[in-house]
């Protein structure tokens, strides 16, 4: 069996794996590659308000208003506000963490990018998606669900 056709194995197997979560945990995945693209893609606008930029408009009320209210944390978290540590408005926080993110290149971004899709997921599941869950479906879905489509 060659690499290829075994790594296309595991995927179709991640895959089987994602169809059989629930609506909601599939939705709860969307949301943390959206919320995590949005960041890598945001523009900075003085006039934007940046958490209303980089959370998807379609999302569910409260799951917005949870986010709002995690994201600076989960950032904070993965110490990419370190160097804003005095700031306490969370749009601060996040224009801070996003600002960091923007210095960072490679295999460094990517890995933080790719925490924080876990992390958001993980968030819009109320819990319900572990890590080791979350890391495998997340990255599928980016590469074969979100990714294609955009």
């Amino acid at each position: 069996m060659s690499l290829k056709s075994f790594i296309t194995k595991i995927w179709g197997e991640i895959k089987s794996l994602f169809d059989s979560f629930p609506a909601e945990m599939q939705i709860a995945i969307h949301i943390g590659v959206e919320v995590t693209e949005n960041i890598k893609n945001f523009v900075d606008s003085p006039t934007a308000d940046i958490l209303t930029a980089i959370i998807p408009g379609d999302i569910d009320d409260e799951i917005k208003t949870w986010l709002r209210a995690k994201l600076p944390g989960i950032l904070t978290e993965l110490k990419l506000a370190d160097s804003c540590s005095g700031l306490t408005d969370p749009g601060q926080i996040t224009a801070c963490a996003v600002k960091v993110l923007q210095g960072l290149e490679g295999d460094i971004k990517g890995a933080f990018l790719h925490n924080l899709s876990v992390f958001v997921a993980q968030i819009a599941s109320n819990g319900k998606l572990t890590w080791s869950d979350g890391v495998e479906i997340l990255e599928w879905f980016y590469q074969n669900e979100f990714k294609p489509a955009a």
